[in-house]
């Protein structure tokens, strides 16, 4: 019997992105079921009880969430096709740690930079750049985040992209101008068809979030 493969999400979420990428790059076929976290589904609220948030992954009949839980739970369940986090012990140890430096300390500072005004504005423009930094820092002069190949940093950093552009906008800076590394990765990363077909439409993801804006009173 064939796999059941259901992604719950949400257009704008960077966390789904993420998920389409790696399902992608397994080449799995799934359900995908636009679920807008705003409106809490009985389907999301069975699948995700405690925190009622998307992305969902349900595996026939069986949930599995958090974003990055689900990058590792495609990888160890499709093993067969393309490996998302490396073998060796040590390297895998610093993917998850990179990938939880993004969770953790780029996150934040990514969405104030447009919902939030004056000091706490400036801060968050401040912290974003130099988490930037950081990241064009660790990726160094490498094609991608594990070295040569495409994988699990890299998937948990473009998941960010399409909100990139929103970044730049309302945080008047140039990610081009100031992180020419990064820049040159995201292009590379780009050329991969399950990068593109993951990643929503920069504009709209403006457009997104100048609605955001007027709800988060920084307009």
């Amino acid at each position: 019997m064939a796999d059941e493969v259901i992604l719950l999400d949400y257009w704008p979420s960077m966390f789904g992105m993420r998920t389409k990428m790696a399902l992608a790059e397994k080449g799995v076929k799934y359900e995908y079921k636009e679920t807008d976290p705003w409106v809490k589904t009985p389907l999301l609220i069975e699948m995700n009880p405690i925190h009622k948030k998307i992305p969902v992954l349900i595996h026939n009949g069986k949930p599995i969430c958090e974003s990055l839980i689900q990058l590792e739970y495609i990888d160890e369940v499709w093993s067969d096709a393309y490996t998302i986090l490396p073998s060796d012990p040590y390297q895998k140890s610093q993917a998850r740690f990179w990938a939880d430096f993004i969770d953790k300390k780029f996150y934040d500072p990514s969405w104030k930079v447009w919902a939030t005004m004056g000091e706490e504005h400036a801060a968050a423009k401040k912290e974003l750049l130099e988490h930037f930094k950081t990241l064009e820092t660790e990726l160094g002069d490498n094609p991608y985040y594990g070295g040569e190949v495409f994988g699990y940093v890299d998937i948990a950093l473009m998941g960010y992209y399409s909100w990139f552009k929103a970044m730049e906008k309302f945080g008047e800076f140039s990610i081009e101008t100031e992180f020419p590394k990064l820049t040159t990765w995201t292009k590379r990363c780009l050329k991969r068809e399950s990068v593109v077909k993951a990643l929503a439409d920069s504009d709209r993801i403006i457009e997104y979030v100048n609605v955001m804006r007027k709800q988060f009173g920084a307009e």
